[in-house]
């Protein structure tokens, strides 16, 4: 089966070195193809014999007018398997990463700032990030840490294992984080950072685990979001989402939600699913 994946996003947001990542994973990458020429793409690579049935197209900025949408539609009725990945980033560190280039942001007009053609860029791609099957937010990732997202999403990829789940941990006090589908408070459960003996630990260790899941409040909690889980996966699955990310919250993002991030991950292997597991402020 052919595969394709398309590449968009905010300008800056690191396009370019996505797919570079996924070049050096075997795929046969085109950068910067003008969306009008995505049906001529599909019909070479549908050709009997090719040797290039892993595809990544990348669009830039210019492009994202209705032919890309004549385009999408051209690759999702080829047969394959497409997906559509949108990387993003705040206006903020945008403008560092144009500063700090000096290059010249694609649609910038004269007499018009940096971040206001940031900004209009922004509102123009919004229909296109709707219809995105993944948004990777890139303002607090190097290129490793990007490079590892793209190994996360295509690296060992089977596309007859169906949707890939995604099951993160994180701290609010480093802030909300943007490329995940749902985000789950876990701060209404007793906090181990209190206790002196279990401070120094993190979730990932039997003692935490235990204080934490052993919690009446914990075991009710992971019976109702399983039950959840149970009417929203099938549903999701039918409706051909590639990609599901849940992210679990508690206020340092070491101890309540690495606990339970990870019993979710195991009710998830229960219904046959294989997510991926990120703690991301575990070691902070």
């Amino acid at each position: 089966m052919s595969e394709f994946v398309v590449i968009t996003g905010m300008s800056g947001a690191g396009r370019s070195q996505a797919a570079k990542d996924l070049e050096d994973l075997g795929w046969f990458v085109i950068d910067n193809l003008p969306s009008e020429l995505i049906p001529k793409v599909v019909e070479l690579v549908l050709q009997p014999g090719t040797s290039t049935p892993r595809v990544a197209l990348v669009v830039g900025a210019g492009a994202y007018e209705a032919s890309l949408g004549v385009g999408l539609a051209a690759l999702r009725s080829s047969g394959g398997r497409v997906r559509q990945l949108y990387l993003d980033a705040g206006t903020d560190v945008l403008v560092r990463r144009y500063e700090s280039s000096r290059r010249r942001h694609p649609l910038l007009v004269a007499g018009e700032g940096l971040a206001d053609a940031i900004e209009r860029e922004r509102a123009l791609l919004e229909p296109v990030k709707e219809e995105a099957d993944v948004v990777v937010d890139t303002s607090a990732l190097n290129v490793h840490e990007l490079r590892g997202r793209i190994v996360d999403l295509f690296g060992e990829d089977d596309p007859e294992v169906g949707m890939q789940t995604r099951v993160m941990s994180f701290g609010y006090k480093h802030g909300l984080p943007l490329d995940v589908d749902l985000i789950i408070d876990c701060r209404f459960l007793p906090n181990p950072h209190w206790i002196e003996a279990l401070r120094p630990q993190t979730g990932l260790h039997d003692d935490v685990k235990r204080y934490v899941l052993d919690q009446p409040a914990a075991e009710e909690f992971l019976e109702r979001i399983d039950g959840l889980l149970g009417l929203l996966l099938p549903a999701y699955v039918a409706e051909g989402k590639s990609y599901l990310s849940l992210a679990f919250g508690c206020t340092g993002g070491r101890h309540r939600s690495v606990a339970i991030a990870e019993a979710m991950a195991t009710l998830l292997r229960a219904r046959g699913f294989g997510p991926t597991v990120i703690h991301r402020d575990v070691a902070k």
